[in-house]
């Protein structure tokens, strides 16, 4: 599954920013901030932003972090990171190095981060354990880190309706673009996918000592925020 999934993103790159725009209704920015600021990361701070796609929270990371802080964008996708090493070019004032990894095997030393972000990579993992288990080790104690993906609402409404405007809007747009299977996916991993409080419950068995799961967009989007004692 792991090289079905990075060859998925591979493909998809050169247009992954624009089909987020769509899959989120034009909200992404907004949840991605969101996502850096639950992540508490800090003025000279080091960051780690895993699934880090195009750069976009790395980005937002590395402004928040400044001149004397260090982002490191992990993903295993060559071509996404390679969009993103291209859009850093704009943002030469802080450090950030680009790193094709594996999120369930991250090469980094214990304890080595301040915060942590993660945008729409947990529910690809194959792993939810291991990667949680991977963020808490190379997380410093005090650490935060912060996880934004889709959710399944638990109003059967706006179920309805998220599920509607996947198979109706998003698939067709990515059919047009020739990446109809690549889109189709979204829907079957979202059935597998954790809901808020089984992430929780995920997130204390990996160590963390607390835990949140904040739903936005009514429940159709996910924030879950740890934090390592």
């Amino acid at each position: 599954m792991t090289n079905e999934i990075r060859t998925i993103f591979d493909r998809i790159a050169p247009v992954y920013d624009q089909l987020n725009n769509w899959l989120s209704l034009g909200q992404h920015h907004i949840w991605k901030e969101m996502t850096v600021k639950w992540s508490a990361a800090q003025s000279g701070n080091t960051c780690i932003d895993l699934c880090c796609g195009s750069g976009d929270l790395a980005l937002r990371l590395a402004r928040r972090v400044g001149k004397t802080g260090k982002v490191y964008g992990v993903d295993f996708s060559p071509n996404l990171l390679a969009t993103a090493q291209e859009r850093s070019q704009n943002y030469p004032q802080t450090a950030i190095a680009w790193v094709e990894a594996d999120v369930l095997n991250l090469p980094f030393e214990n304890s080595q981060f301040d915060a942590a972000t993660m945008g729409y990579g947990l529910r690809n993992v194959q792993d939810i354990p291991r990667s949680l288990q991977e963020i808490y080790r190379v997380l410093k104690p005090g650490g935060k880190a912060a996880i934004l993906d889709f959710h399944r609402p638990s109003n059967a409404q706006l179920r309805a309706f998220q599920q509607w405007y996947l198979q109706n809007c998003v698939v067709p747009m990515a059919t047009n673009l020739g990446l109809k299977e690549e889109y189709a996916y979204i829907s079957p991993s979202l059935d597998r996918f954790p809901i808020g409080s089984e992430q929780v419950e995920l997130a204390h068995q990996a160590g963390f000592s607390q835990a949140t799961h904040y739903p936005i967009a009514n429940g159709m989007m996910g924030v879950l925020v740890v934090r390592k004692s």
